[in-house]
């Protein structure tokens, strides 16, 4: 499944992150590495030097999401503020004559 306006695309399946019981808010492009995540978790009693590996490899994924959506809108800034053009510091109604 690709999803518009991200370079990943979706490998987990709405069935398998059903499945998974995966909260919606986390339904994204890493939530394939988020389902053997939350597994090892429940297996390894949530202790948190357990699962380090499945955890690392989860948290680049949103990382590089956060990372390109920030690339995405600072393109946009910028691509606005050359269609706005310079900002006149003097009011136009101190030019007129």
């Amino acid at each position: 499944m690709e999803v518009e306006g991200s370079s990943k695309k979706m490998i987990a399946t709405q069935a398998e992150m059903v499945e998974a019981k995966v909260p919606i808010p986390y339904r994204d492009q890493c939530a394939h590495l988020l389902i053997p995540l939350n597994k090892c978790r429940q297996a390894e009693l949530y202790l948190p030097w357990k699962c380090e590996t499945e955890r690392h490899s989860y948290e680049k994924c949103e990382y590089e999401l956060v990372m390109e959506r920030m690339l995405k809108m600072q393109k946009i800034r910028e691509q606005e503020a050359k269609l706005k053009g310079p900002i006149s510091l003097i009011p136009n109604t101190a030019n007129a004559s």
